[in-house]
């Protein structure tokens, strides 16, 4: 993975970047407003104390986020990479561990919002093929706002290979298909489980289906035919924490 710095934009990107102790910000481009913002939300933790800060008008800043057709509501901040978190020892000795799986889902707002979702339900990783993560678009930062600095994101080389070797350490893998016959409400959700989601268009690759343990399907009406899959995740990940809630 390339791991040059690069730019991101808006409020909550930048903002939870700054909080991040394992985030290295490098600079960060302000209003005078936004500039008052940030210390108006965190009175007593200086969160510029360590960054270069340029500040900048509105204007000026708007070659950052205009290519993207983004709102940088004043905040740029130039960030490198977090270090890549290790599948293999993050599930080592835990359990009741809920992890999601993402085959072929490469919008980088789409990825960005599901981040959101399941930083928001306290799910413990999202996996995601390494070469389809667009792990530098302003577009993930800001859908994501500010929770990609939360989320376990476990980029690996092979979805296929990574699959089988969770179901070889008692995960049980659920493929959502909007032909399924089994609603994933009927589940009950104990012990360690794999939330595979497809793209929107295609779906699960038949391979890739081969692997899951069950198929579910989220009830919808029969007028619609499909949801987001952001929104898929959201209502997913909704029911499970009131099921653990429950529990």
């Amino acid at each position: 993975m390339n791991k040059s710095p690069f730019f991101i934009v808006g409020k909550h990107a930048v903002t939870e970047a700054l909080k991040n102790p394992k985030r290295k910000v490098l600079r960060i481009f302000l209003t005078e407003e936004s500039k008052k913002n940030i210390h108006r939300k965190s009175p007593h933790n200086n969160l510029l104390k360590e960054v270069k800060v340029y500040f900048k008008t509105k204007k000026e800043l708007d070659k950052y986020s205009a290519k993207e057709n983004l709102q940088h509501q004043g905040y740029v901040a130039e960030i490198e990479h977090l270090e890549v978190p290790s599948l293999k020892e993050f599930i080592k000795d835990k359990k009741n561990i809920t992890l999601i799986c993402l085959d072929s889902v490469t919008d980088p707002r789409n990825i960005g919002s599901l981040i959101r979702a399941a930083s928001a339900f306290s799910i413990d990783g999202i996996i995601i093929k390494e070469r389809i993560f667009p792990h530098e678009s302003k577009l993930l930062f800001k859908a994501a706002s500010g929770a990609i600095e939360y989320m376990n994101i476990f980029e690996v080389s092979n979805i296929n290979s990574t699959l089988k070797n969770l179901k070889d350490k008692n995960f049980w893998v659920y493929g959502f298909d909007g032909n399924a016959t089994k609603n994933f409400t009927d589940i009950e959700w104990k012990g360690n489980n794999i939330l595979l989601f497809g793209s929107e268009g295609s779906g699960l690759h038949k391979h890739t289906q081969k692997y899951a343990d069950f198929s579910v399907k989220i009830n919808i009406n029969k007028k619609i035919e499909s949801l987001n899959i952001s929104n898929s995740v959201a209502v997913v990940l909704h029911h499970l924490s009131y099921i653990k809630k429950k529990s």
